[in-house]
């Protein structure tokens, strides 16, 4: 009996960890086509269209130095599910996307699947990629 608790706790206790491995995946977002390495580069990843592509409410958001031609935005701990990210290289320091008198960006920009509506932001549904619970890297080019 004295052999079957050890062997049985040490086994409870890798069924008990094992969920917190498959819980904790990290989003890697590859950001390239950075024109100019001044200013910070802008990623928000979104979990719904309610504030997608510009909003800030409910999303998580990153903020690198714009250092070369490519950054990447690491998001940890990011669960199994449908996701869009929204890019924006801030040169002005308001950390937003500016835009002109038409609402047209005048700061390089993108979203994930690289989608670029020509006369209307991206929608979520456009840009929605899957997560399955496992790490994951993907790449969004910005230009304006």
């Amino acid at each position: 009996m004295i052999r079957i608790i050890p062997a049985f706790s040490f086994a409870a206790s890798l069924v008990a960890l094992a969920p917190l491995g498959a819980a904790a995946q990290e989003l890697t977002v590859r950001v390239s086509g950075i024109a100019e390495a001044r200013g910070e580069i802008g990623c928000a990843l979104h979990a719904s269209g309610a504030s997608f592509p510009t909003g800030q409410a409910g999303a998580r958001i990153v903020w690198i130095k714009a250092t070369g031609s490519e950054v990447r935005c690491r998001f940890a701990d990011v669960g199994a599910g449908s996701y869009a990210v929204a890019i924006s290289h801030d040169l002005n320091g308001n950390r937003r996307t500016d835009t002109n008198f038409l609402g047209m960006p005048t700061e390089a920009w993108g979203v994930s699947n690289n989608v670029r509506p020509s006369l209307r932001a991206p929608r979520f549904e456009e840009a929605r990629f899957e997560t399955d619970g496992s790490a994951q890297t993907i790449s969004v080019r910005i230009a304006k």
